[in-house]
């Protein structure tokens, strides 16, 4: 993943903020659109685009585009700044691999203290238990 080239491939959209905010928010494009072609990108692998298409498959329109939005400032380069590092984040987490988990199996002592209390318990039960007679 080369990021600055995926960072050029950015398209960015100021659109109205929804919400309270009295005149200037009617007169105001504050809040960020932001796509970008999963299978256009020149910074992206093959194995990559493949992986984002099918972790991302529910966030991605039928062209294969994906689109984030950010209105949480009332800046709009602040919301760019959200934007961008919110879609790295995204980006990221869904291009880790995470590794094979190796199976193991617990040692003869480790087995034997688990019996050992097991059975303290159980001595421990039976003796709570009024004598029979």
């Amino acid at each position: 993943m080369n990021t600055s080239i995926i960072i050029h491939e950015l398209k960015f959209k100021a659109i109205r903020s929804s919400g309270a905010g009295g005149q200037h928010v009617n007169k105001v494009s504050s809040k960020i659109e932001l796509s970008f072609a999963v299978g256009d990108s020149l910074g992206l692998t093959d194995d990559e685009k493949l992986l984002l298409n099918q972790k991302l498959s529910s966030r991605l329109t039928k062209a294969g585009v994906l689109i984030l939005q950010c209105g949480d400032s009332r800046s709009q380069h602040r919301n760019k700044e959200l934007v961008i590092k919110r879609f790295l984040e995204i980006l990221k987490t869904n291009l880790h691999i995470p590794k094979k988990r190796k199976t193991t199996k617990p040692s003869k002592a480790a087995i034997k203290r688990r019996l050992d209390s097991k059975q303290k318990q159980s001595e421990k039960k039976i003796n709570r238990k009024k004598p029979l007679l």
